[in-house]
């Protein structure tokens, strides 16, 4: 590869004449991270604590001083409402640093939350009333010299400032989905309000990190824009160093796989430097389904003479990133789909919720390891909901490295945000500082405004008029937030991430934001809404699906955490007043009800068997949907779904919600439904009822004839030529009534295909005896490539049997792993493993079993022999080994 900058080009790492040297000019950084103590304002006997680790807020430090309960456990939540009541004060001291001619001192705040006032030596230095934005204070002449230095921040509540500014404002019509409605009146993470999936808990305090630096130049912004040609052959980066000081030059560096690739030296002028650089056959950086993610790492030197001052240093990928949005063949609307490299991209994936309510204590190998579930999900992308934070780094790095596509709301949900004078200020900064500190990763590829803000004024037919494009007039609607996300948030992403596409919200495309030909929808008439039949998911559609759910419990092991006995607790069954504390859904438990009784064959006891049927029933209302979305990812000119995003991926708390992972990061069955429907090469069938009446008015004869549609998904960009074998069996016996095999089926690249010649016909009874056993088989080697088991459904109809013989077997002795094979002498539904260690991990579950057949399933963490640790479920069934 070779990177040419605009004075020079090189293909190696260059030699150079002198090495700069670091002296006392360079940028120092000191953490003010110890010595931190806490207290409340306002209690004349209340005493300084010690923290319970920095960064921090209040509920970790009440929790680890003993002075509160853990807010997860019980019904302790109710009992720590106050705390968001209370002011907070923290403080430390610190060193005064040793200052060189033309050095100053700069204490930055990198995330406050949220009214905050910070004193310097018992004189206020700073005000702050916004979570998102972090802030520099010069202290220089602030310092003491002699003795150490009193840092101390006082937190009111964030809660009684917002009840107040709505009084202050009483012409705006306030209203939400979730939480109080003064959340919208602060700039303050709108979940730690209460949502259907986690708790109120008010948190406050200094919740990432502080420093002290020192210095007489800095960097004080690298950024860069990249380009990649439409022939891919090509790249150009644009890289921009803003400074402070008086360094005089910059030495760009481009850095790929550890070598210095390209360099250039420039002078500084009005306190900036540029560079461009030029690459021929770029590494181009892919999805992870589709290439490799190749990093590069721009680096700016900033230099006095031969004084290195400052060193900053951003990563980024190349790649050519578009969302298509043009007409379809035989459909109204336009598509919405994503593609990278001309490589039109099917986004299977998830949405993303803040992954604790106390966020600082979420260390990044935890962040990496979240991601890491979704790869191997084979989930494409993420959303980043706007109801929570913009991200902490750890996760965006985790998916530029991973190759994870981020969808990016801004922190707006659910309702409608006021819009005057000191509020707009406020957002501007806001989305100022976190499109700048973002812009670098290469997974973000859309940036949204809200979530569901504008669907909340469809509900509440607040006034919108999408003819008048004066934004002066926006702000004298009863939906002023108009002005956010139509004029502010356009300016900041086009000044800012040009390159990046911005959607006014999520969802929204068509006349009303529930359009299904046009941009994004949410689908919420599962579970919400009309309450549809999850097996109707093909009739509620769209071009994009960026949210659907439905619920279930989480693993046992999780309830048991929350219990105040554990195993023990008296609360522990399925209708107990706790465990429906810890469901925050309005209406949570009657819906879910509704969903099983309708679907699934269940009992309330025992209470492990009622978990895996309510994870059951969710993991096939997922599967349909992905099936079934997939199935109209048809290619060119057809992309009339180009992507589906599961509500949810992750959990804040302990709880039941829509999440197919739980808090602890335990997958749910949905899970690996997901993973199966995801993969690269599937076959999928859809059953259909025709109705032939003898006459015109008979209801009394009628014949039904149930067929099977077969169709198949390759996500790959491989045209593959597969056999595909069918099996009807009688679901009592297992026996096989009807075989077949179709050779050489044609799976054209990155689209859906139907197989129509595939004729399956029956009656009603026949059907509902019929289990369809459907396999793609590489003629090349006889390797299953793909499976799939169809059922009648509803499920709580089939007359399921017992297994009389089941083996289950550990076997191998992989230093990375072994395998878990299973039989079964009948036909089992949704056969289940569970462990009793988290470090026990399954690379599938959630299979169907078929006699005669061995499933293997690859098992991290267990031993052959040790089967004793392993549980299983099945449908109507459950029993340990």
């Amino acid at each position: 590869m070779e990177v040419k900058g605009d004075a020079r080009s090189v293909s190696a790492a260059p030699q150079r004449a002198a090495n700069p040297k670091h002296t006392l000019r360079a940028i120092k950084t000191i953490p003010i991270q110890s010595g931190w103590k806490f207290k409340q304002v306002g209690v004349p006997k209340a005493v300084w604590a010690p923290v319970s680790q920095f960064p921090t807020n209040i509920h970790l430090d009440l929790m680890h001083n003993k002075t509160i309960p853990d807010p997860f456990v019980a019904k302790n939540e109710e009992t720590v409402q106050w705390v968001g009541e209370k002011s907070w004060a923290y403080k430390t001291t610190f060193a005064s640093p040793m200052l060189a001619a033309g050095q100053k001192a700069v204490i930055t705040f990198e995330g406050l939350d949220t009214h905050a006032t910070v004193l310097l030596n018992g004189k206020e230095v700073l005000k702050t009333n916004n979570m998102f934005i972090p802030e520099r204070l010069d202290v220089t002449k602030c310092l003491k010299v002699l003795t150490d230095n009193e840092l101390e921040i006082v937190f009111e509540s964030t809660y009684l400032i917002g009840k107040r500014l709505v009084e202050n404002h009483p012409t705006h019509k306030y209203g939400c989905w979730n939480g109080d409605p003064s959340r919208l009146a602060v700039r303050k993470a709108q979940y730690h309000y209460g949502w259907d999936w986690g708790p109120a808990l008010l948190t406050s305090g200094p919740w990432r990190p502080i420093n002290l630096e020192i210095y007489a130049s800095r960097v004080a912004d690298l950024f860069f824009t990249t380009e990649v040609d439409k022939s891919l052959a090509s790249a150009q980066i644009a890289a921009t160093c803003e400074i402070e000081g008086d360094a005089t030059e910059i030495r760009f560096e481009i850095i790929f796989q550890g070598q210095e690739v390209a360099s250039e030296v420039v002078e500084v002028i009005d306190g900036k430097g540029f560079a461009v650089f030029r690459t021929q056959k770029p590494e181009l950086w892919y999805p992870f389904r589709y290439g490799r993610q190749p990093l590069y790492l721009l680096k700016a030197v900033l230099l006095t003479g031969q004084h290195v001052c400052d060193i900053r240093s951003k990563q980024f990928g190349l790649r050519r990133a578009e969302i298509v949005q043009r007409e379809l063949q035989d459909a109204p609307g336009t598509t919405f789909f994503f593609q990278i490299n001309d490589i039109p991209i099917f986004c299977g994936g998830s949405n993303w919720i803040p992954a604790d309510i106390f966020v600082p204590r979420i260390e990044p190998p935890k962040y990496r390891a979240w991601v890491k579930l979704a790869v191997e999900g084979n989930q494409s992308m993420i959303r980043i909901w706007g109801g929570g934070i913009y991200e902490e780094e750890a996760f965006y790095d985790a998916c530029d490295e991973l190759g994870v596509l981020v969808w990016q709301d801004f922190m707006f949900a659910c309702g409608n945000y006021p819009a005057h004078g000191d509020f707009l200020d406020l957002v501007k900064r806001e989305a100022t500082a976190n499109v700048k500190r973002l812009r670098h990763h290469p997974c973000i590829v859309i940036w949204a405004g809200n979530n569901e803000d504008y669907q909340y004024r469809e509900n509440e037919n607040l006034e919108y008029d999408p003819q008048d494009s004066n934004p002066d007039n926006w702000l004298k609607t009863d939906f002023p937030a108009r002005y956010i996300y139509e004029k502010i948030l356009v300016d900041v992403v086009r000044e800012y991430v040009p390159n990046t596409y911005y959607q006014f919200g999520s969802p929204f495309g068509g006349k009303t934001t529930r359009d299904p030909t046009v941009g994004d929808i949410h689908q919420w008439n599962v579970w919400h809404g009309t309450q549809e039949a999850y097996q109707h998911w093909d009739k509620l559609g769209g071009r994009f699906v960026s949210e659907f759910g439905m619920a279930a419990f989480p693993s046992v092991r999780t309830i048991d955490s929350y219990l105040l006995k554990s195993k023990d607790d008296p609360e522990r069954y399925a209708q107990s007043s706790t465990i429906d504390f810890h469901n925050k859904a309005l209406g949570g438990e009657r819906r879910l009800a509704t969903y099983m009784v309708d679907n699934i064959p269940y009992g309330h006891c025992p209470l492990d068997y009622y978990i895996y049927c309510t994870q059951l029933m969710q993991a096939e209302c997922f599967a349909t949907a992905f099936r079934l979305w997939k199935r109209e990812w048809k290619g060119h000119g057809r992309e009339y779904c180009g992507g589906a995003l599961a509500w949810q991926l992750n959990d804040c708390w302990p709880t039941q919600s829509w999440s197919i992972i739980d808090y602890y990061l335990r997958p749910k069955l949905a899970y690996y439904v997901i993973k199966r429907e995801l993969a690269d090469i599937t076959i999928n069938m859809k059953r259909v009822v025709k109705k032939i009446p003898a006459d015109k008015y008979t209801r009394a004869y009628v014949q039904k004839i149930h067929k099977v549609q077969y169709f198949g998904t390759n996500l790959s960009l491989e045209k593959r030529n597969l056999n595909l074998q069918i099996q009807f069996r009688n679901i009592i016996t297992g026996d096989v009534g009807m075989e077949a095999e179709f050779t050489d089926i044609i799976f054209e690249s990155n689209r859906s295909t139907e197989i129509p010649n595939v004729a399956t016909e029956q009656s009603e009874a026949q059907a509902a005896r019929t289990v369809v056993v459907a396999r793609l088989i590489d003629p090349k080697d006889g390797h299953v490539i793909a499976r799939s088991v169809n059922w009648p459904e509803p499920l709580k109809y089939v007359p399921f049997q017992q297994p009389k013989k089941l083996r289950v077997d550990i076997v191998g002795n992989a230093r990375d792993g072994n395998t878990i094979e299973v039989e079964a002498d009948c036909l089992v539904k949704a056969f289940a493993l569970e462990a009793d260690d988290d470090n026990i991990v399954f690379e599938d579950n959630c299979v169907d079993l078929v006699p005669g057949e061995t499933i293997r399933i690859g098992v991290k963490g267990l031993e052959v022999g040790h089967e004793r640790r392993l549980s299983v479920r099945y449908l109507k069934a459950g029993t340990g080994i």
